[in-house]
């Protein structure tokens, strides 16, 4: 195994522990809360299927956990007063959105795993 598989294989094991431990941080999580958390889970799951299959190199993962580590601060700091306002959800969505839109692409470019 060469050293960046190993560094991206850690990259996506500490996010999913990351992504993870938010989901288990408040288990009666209101509408919003769990909306968000479960859409930012399935993008985490995708991103992983992306790298299982190897329609993702290790640099275009690399950049993807990036921006889904980004998206697991952003959900944390809204949560932090102990609920997600209108307002942050709906900046949460629009990054949902375009991470979602990368991973998408992502996946569906030329360059694959050797």
């Amino acid at each position: 195994m060469n050293t960046i598989t190993k560094r991206l294989a850690l990259i996506v094991v500490g996010t999913l522990i990351s992504g993870a431990a938010l989901v288990a941080q408040e288990t009666s999580t209101p509408k919003r809360e769990a909306q968000v958390e479960r859409r930012a889970d399935r993008q985490q799951k995708r991103i992983a299927q992306g790298v299982k299959s190897g329609q993702l190199t290790p640099k275009e993962t690399i950049n993807l956990e990036k921006r889904e580590s980004k998206l697991n601060k952003d959900i944390a700091k809204a949560e932090a007063d102990g609920k997600i306002t209108k307002k942050e959800q709906t900046k949460l969505n629009k990054e949902e959105n375009k991470d979602s839109k990368k991973i998408y692409r992502k996946k569906h470019n030329a360059r694959t795993q050797k």
